[in-house]
């Protein structure tokens, strides 16, 4: 386990984190879950990349329209999780989740990887 896992005690973990509304618990699960929607989005990505601008710009309208529900579930679902994914079940997910990615991303062509689309920007 690295570190900063294995150095955090109960107590670091529940404490409030600075300038978030979560436990450091709470938003380490949020930080996980980023990792774990990176993930999962990198296929349609790859698809979105390839089609016309225009279709991306709209996929990115429809996602910014979303931004507002998005955020509450994203906040409640944070605080929920980190009820059930322990630290080292947190860390575990992580760790899998990062070298999926990494996989993957040594997999594309150097083509591939100067793609780009556009991107919710709220």
């Amino acid at each position: 386990m690295p570190g900063w896992r294995a150095q955090a005690t109960a107590a670091d973990l529940r404490r409030t984190s600075d300038g978030t509304p979560w436990t450091n618990e709470e938003l380490l699960f949020h930080m996980v879950f980023g990792y774990m929607i990176v993930r999962a989005l990198l296929p349609m990505v790859h698809v979105i990349s390839r089609l016309p601008t225009p279709v991306g710009t709209a996929f990115a309208a429809v996602l910014n329209a979303g931004t507002r529900p998005f955020d509450v579930v994203n906040y409640w679902g944070s605080r929920g999780a980190a009820l059930v994914y322990s630290r080292q079940r947190m860390g575990r997910k992580l760790d899998r989740t990062i070298t999926a990615i990494t996989r993957r991303l040594e997999r594309e062509s150097a083509r591939s990887l100067t793609r780009s689309m556009p991107f919710p920007d709220r």
